[in-house]
C-alpha cells in the first residue's frame, strides 16, 4: 500500500505565499475573495504533489469552503478535478464551544455534527478536535489535569464521538502543545478512559516531542487507535513555562522547525505508524511555509525516505 500525502491548510498561511504583509492581510483577502483563495492552494497542492487537505481554523475553514463553492459537495468536485480530497477538519474556530462549559454538551455536540455532516458530504470522515489548554504555570487558583478533569473530558468525547459516528465520521483527539493532550502522562491517562469504539487519537510528533515526550512510544502504545497523525519536526522540547493565552502558538513556533531537520525519529515514527489505522495517510504539517510547494516536497521526500520499507 502507498499512502496519500496530505497537508493541514494552515501551511498556505504565511503572507509571503500571497505577497501580502502580514497574516490579518491574508485573511481579509480570503475572506472578500473566497474562490480566488482556494484556486490559489488547491493549484499549490497540485503541483507539491501532496493530494489531500485538513481544513481548519480561517481563512481555511469550513465556512470559506461554504462561500466559496455554495455546497461541501461542490467543493469535492473542484478538488477531484485536480486529484484532490478533503481528509479532515480541525475544531480550531475560536468561537467552537468549549468543551469545559458544564452546560453546553447540547452546543458542543450540535457543532460537531455540523461538521461531521460538512465532512461526509466532502467525502471525508475524520473530526479531529484538541482538549482545552492548560493554565500558565503559577496562575492562581492552580487548575490542575487530574483524573476527575480527565473523566469529564472523556464523557464529552463520548458524546460527540457517538454523535458523529452517525454520519460515518470518526473523533480523534490531537495532542496539542499546553493543551490538556500534550505531556505523555495526559494522553495514557485519555486513552484509558475513553471507549476505543468512538474516541481515536491524532498524535502530532512535534507536539509530543515538545513537551519532553517520545512521540514513536506513544505511537506503538496507542497505534491501535491511531486514525491520522501528523508529521511535524521539533528542534527540542519547550524548555519554559510559556504564558498561555491568545500569543502560545506564536511562542511556540520557535521550537517547531521543517521534517528531517529536528529530533523526531523519522524511521521509529513511521514504523509505527505503518501498524495503525490512520496508515494511509500521512499528514505533513508545516505551519505557515513561505514557499509551501518547496517545502511540502522536502518534507514528502523525508517522509517517503523514513517510510522505506514499512509498507
Amino acid at each position: 500500500m502507498t499512502p496519500r500525502f496530505a497537508t493541514d491548510i494552515i501551511t498556505f498561511y504565511h503572507p509571503d505565499f500571497w505577497g501580502l504583509d502580514s497574516a490579518d492581510a491574508v485573511r481579509d483577502r480570503a475572506l472578500a475573495h473566497p474562490v480566488a483563495f482556494w484556486e490559489r492552494v488547491m493549484e499549490a497542492m497540485a503541483e507539491s504533489g501532496v493530494t489531500g487537505i485538513e481544513l481548519t481554523f480561517a481563512p481555511g475553514d469550513i465556512g470559506s469552503v461554504l462561500r466559496a463553492f455554495g455546497s461541501a459537495s461542490a467543493f469535492r468536485r473542484e478538488l477531484a478535478d485536480r486529484g484532490l480530497s478533503v481528509v479532515s477538519a480541525f475544531v480550531a474556530d475560536s468561537d467552537a464551544p468549549d468543551w469545559r462549559d458544564d452546560g453546553g454538551l447540547p452546543a458542543i455536540v450540535a457543532d460537531a455534527e455540523r461538521r461531521a455532516a460538512f465532512l461526509a458530504e466532502a467525502g471525508a470522515d475524520l473530526l479531529v478536535a484538541g482538549l482545552p489548554m492548560r493554565q500558565t504555570f503559577g496562575a492562581r487558583p492552580p487548575f490542575f489535569v487530574d483524573a476527575d478533569y480527565m473523566k469529564r473530558m472523556a464523557d464529552v468525547a463520548h458524546a460527540v464521538g457517538e454523535a458523529v459516528t452517525r454520519h460515518g465520521v470518526k473523533l480523534a483527539l490531537h495532542t496539542e502543545s499546553n493543551s490538556t493532550l500534550w505531556y505523555e502522562r495526559d494522553i495514557d491517562l485519555f486513552m484509558a478512559l475513553t471507549d476505543p469504539q468512538y474516541v481515536w487519537l491524532c498524535p502530532d510528533s512535534c507536539h509530543i516531542a515538545l513537551g519532553g515526550g517520545d512521540p514513536v512510544a506513544v505511537a506503538r502504545r496507542h497505534a491501535p487507535r491511531i486514525a491520522l497523525a501528523h508529521w511535524k519536526d521539533a528542534v527540542g522540547p519547550i524548555d519554559t513555562h510559556l504564558i498561555i493565552d491568545e500569543t502560545v502558538y506564536a511562542q511556540q513556533q520557535p521550537y517547531m522547525t521543517e521534517l528531517g531537520t529536528g529530533i523526531v525519529d523519522w524511521p521509529g515514527w513511521a514504523e509505527a505508524m505503518s501498524r495503525t489505522p490512520g496508515a494511509d495517510t500521512v499528514l505533513i504539517e508545516l505551519d505557515e511555509a513561505p514557499d509551501p510547494v518547496a517545502a511540502l516536497r522536502t518534507g514528502t521526500a523525508v517522509a517517503r525516505a523514513s517510510l522505506g520499507n514499512c509498507f
